[in-house]
């Protein structure tokens, strides 16, 4: 998603800042399971790892990541339930 592009509306924000791996992954988990289809989640981490781990789950579970975001210490993922 470019950067002129607004970012997806969240139904839920997930903070997982300052977790290590696996939390952030989990945390996403866990906030999926309490959204409909259709609904985005938005997740705030710092672990480098969550690069790797949030698009193999959405990958693995058929949930879409329509927007991601990274600076030098954070990165933050919209995903919406399939």
């Amino acid at each position: 998603m470019s950067a002129d592009k607004p970012l997806p509306d969240a139904q839920l924000t997930i903070d997982a800042r300052h977790m290590a791996c696996p939390m952030p992954l989990l945390k996403a988990k866990q906030g999926m399971n309490q959204l409909t289809s259709g609904e985005v989640l938005c997740l705030l981490a710092t672990d480098a790892g969550s690069m790797r781990d949030i698009p193999a789950y959405c990958k693995i579970s058929g949930h879409f990541l329509i927007a991601e975001r990274a600076t030098d210490t954070e990165f933050c993922y919209w995903l919406q339930k399939r």
